[in-house]
C-alpha cells in the first residue's frame, strides 16, 4: 500500500522530525569533531606556548638575550588557546551558569529559558565573529613588528571562536528541541 499525504498535524510534524533525524545527528558528529580538534589544538597551542615563555625566561636570565619574537609569539598564541577553549565551553556547557532562576519555573518555562540563553549567546558569537572579522580585515596591511605577520592575525581567533559559539549554541537549541542532551567532546 503506498503513503497517503494527510492533514493531520501531528504525524506531518513526527514524519518532518524523523526526515530531518540524520542530518541533524550528523551537524550533532560535526560539532563534536570541530570541538575535539579545537580542543587537541588549543592543547598544541598551549606546549608551543609553554616553549616560547621557557625561550624568553631561558635567554633574559642565562643568554642575557630575550629572543624578540618569543613575546609577540607568546601573546598571539595566548589568544588562539583562550579563542579556542571559550568555544569549546560553550559547547560543553563548561561556562558559570546562574540557574537559580531556571530552576524556579516549570518544566516548559525552563525549555524556553534555555533556548533564549542560547539564541542570546549565538547572537554574542555571530557578532563576536562579524565585528572581529571586519576588525581583522581593516588591519590586516600592517605587520606584528617582532614576527612580521600581519595584524590581522590577531583578531583570527576571536572571528573563528564567534563563529564557533554559534554553531554550538545552534546546537544546544536543536537538542533541546530534539529532548537531546549534548555530550560534552571529550566523552
Amino acid at each position: 500500500m503506498l503513503a497517503t499525504p494527510t492533514n493531520d498535524p501531528e504525524v506531518n510534524k513526527a514524519g518532518r522530525a524523523q526526515a530531518l533525524a540524520p542530518a541533524l545527528d550528523a551537524y550533532t558528529r560535526t560539532c563534536a569533531r570541530i570541538a575535539r580538534a579545537c580542543m587537541w589544538t588549543s592543547v598544541f597551542g598551549l606546549i608551543c606556548l609553554i616553549i616560547a615563555v621557557t625561550l624568553q625566561i631561558f635567554g633574559r636570565h642565562v643568554l642575557n638575550s630575550t629572543p624578540t619574537w618569543a613575546e609577540s609569539l607568546a601573546l598571539l598564541l595566548v589568544l588562539y588557546v583562550t579563542m579556542l577553549g571559550a568555544a569549546v565551553g560553550v559547547r560543553d556547557a563548561g561556562h558559570i551558569g546562574f540557574e537559580s532562576l531556571l530552576d524556579a519555573l516549570p518544566q516548559a518555562g525552563q525549555r524556553r529559558l534555555r533556548i533564549f540563553i542560547h539564541l542570546l549567546v549565538m547572537l554574542f558569537g555571530v557578532l563576536m565573529a562579524w565585528n572581529c572579522g571586519l576588525l581583522a580585515e581593516s588591519v590586516s596591511a600592517y605587520k606584528i613588528p617582532n614576527l612580521g605577520i600581519s595584524n590581522a592575525w590577531k583578531y583570527i581567533p576571536a572571528t573563528l571562536s564567534g563563529a564557533l559559539i554559534a554553531l554550538f549554541s545552534l546546537e544546544h537549541i536543536i537538542a533541546i528541541l530534539r529532548n537531546h542532551k549534548v555530550v560534552p567532546a571529550w566523552r
